[in-house]
């Protein structure tokens, strides 16, 4: 399948994002780029949410457990209807709701406030348990990035999960292999990704993170695993779409200046451009 209103949206969010970081001059482009299918299919396929309604109780939950890369995840929400998406150009602003990191009680649609490491993915796994306890359906699902893996509270909370076989809990690792320092194999080393999760008894699966086919067939696996979580490792190219960005570290948290803006928006509208074709 081709899924060309998938591309388009994730070509949207891309532009969300340029755009707002730009506005704020601060922000981070380089992972917020790299999981833009990822948050498409979330917020567009996979997780019952409702924009009407976003305390709805039995939504899915969705944790955005690196939380610097708030703008994938509020260019997402906005263009889902959470909030106008006029709205993404006052990131970071005094006043805005739209802070550098996701604050669930500013932001509508955002169920966790994240930002410290490691944290955001413990409190996706409290969030399965209390479904399994309160007899729910709903699934939750956790973003987290491959440098933030080397957290030890990653591991506290995978161990935890996997004794308890919380089957309705996902964690996808946008493994982009890099992080603000370089290389997540030259920083610290969490390799192999799959072989340590199936250590704390998780279903593993590796995909690329910019296919929607394999992005689909993979939350479908997971859907269908029972008695055990699922890990979702998704390869993906930090800063994927703008040339100058693609696979730098050094565009992990910085905001591009006027003339690297018309640049990356210049690639965005050739890139739309072939998506229309």
């Amino acid at each position: 399948m081709d899924r060309p209103e998938l591309k388009k949206m994730a070509h949207e969010v891309r532009k969300g994002i340029l755009t707002s970081i730009y506005s704020a001059k601060a922000g981070h482009p380089g992972g917020s780029l790299s999981a833009a299918e990822l948050f498409t299919y979330l917020y567009f396929e996979e997780l019952n949410v409702d924009p009407k309604n976003p305390q709805m109780e039995d939504r899915d939950r969705f944790v955005l457990s690196k939380g610097h890369t708030a703008p994938g995840l509020y260019a997402a929400l906005a263009h889902r209807g959470f909030f106008p998406v006029e709205d993404l150009e006052t990131l970071r602003h005094t006043g805005s709701y739209l802070q550098g990191h996701p604050d669930m009680k500013c932001v509508p649609g955002v169920d966790m406030s994240t930002g410290s490491l490691g944290q955001g993915f413990s409190a996706a796994v409290g969030m399965a348990l209390a479904a399994k306890m309160d007899q729910k359906d709903y699934r939750v699902y956790a973003l987290c990035g491959d440098g933030e893996i080397q957290e030890g509270q990653i591991w506290e909370a995978a161990m935890f999960a996997g004794h308890r076989k919380l089957d309705n809990l996902v964690v996808i690792i946008d493994h982009n292999k890099l992080q603000i320092d370089g290389r997540v194999e030259d920083v610290c080393s969490p390799y192999p990704i799959d072989k340590k999760f199936q250590a704390f008894h998780f279903h593993t699966i590796t995909i690329d993170g910019h296919n929607f086919d394999e992005i689909a067939a993979a939350f479908k696996e997971a859907r269908e695993t029972k008695h055990m979580p699922t890990a979702i490792i998704a390869n993906t190219i930090k800063g994927r779409g703008i040339s100058f960005m693609e696979d730098a570290a050094e565009w992990h948290g910085k905001a591009p200046k006027e003339e690297e803006f018309k640049v990356a928006m210049e690639d965005l509208r050739k890139a739309g451009e072939q998506l229309c074709q």
